[in-house]
């Protein structure tokens, strides 16, 4: 089942977080790694700025989550995660698809370039990785990122954003 995540379920969602995140441990630049991957102010502090977190339950639990924000003329799927146990299970697909049919608004992504993992999952689902020159306009544009973390990262589009470019 799929639902909005509500606030108090906070510390669930960042266990979801910090469990799935331990797969960019040793894959994303080293600097910007720690091992609380996102803490509760972190989370919070995205939930203020309008990033929307939908779960996918299974068996009573929080097994998945994802955030969709809207910005501007776009919508930014943010914050991707299934735990360790229920990866390759489909959680992830059904959370995109979920939240893509919310969105009338061309979809952008960012994820870490090193995490071949999830470029190939978004690719799968339709996305494009947009070339290098456009990535770092889009992420100064719709994200809050520092430059280490843009330099290390990469933007995908859905069909929409493709066919209005």
């Amino acid at each position: 089942m799929i639902k909005r995540c509500p606030q108090v379920e906070i510390d669930s969602i960042l266990t979801v977080i910090n469990d799935a995140a331990q797969a960019y441990k040793g894959v994303i630049p080293q600097a910007l790694w720690h091992d609380s991957y996102m803490g509760r102010d972190e989370l919070s502090n995205e939930i203020r700025s309008g990033v929307q977190f939908w779960g996918y339950y299974g068996n009573r639990s929080l097994v998945g989550v994802m955030g969709i924000q809207d910005k501007q003329d776009v919508t930014l799927i943010r914050h991707a995660y299934v735990r360790t146990s229920d990866r390759r299970s489909g959680v992830g697909t059904k959370l995109l698809k979920w939240l893509e049919k919310r969105s009338k608004k061309p979809i952008l992504i960012g994820t870490w370039a090193d995490a071949k993992w999830a470029i190939d999952f978004y690719k799968k689902n339709g996305y494009t990785q947009i070339k290098a020159e456009e990535r770092g306009m889009l992420l100064e544009k719709y994200w809050s990122v520092l430059p280490s973390q843009a330099e290390a990262s990469v933007v995908l589009a859905d069909p929409k954003w493709i066919r209005s470019a």
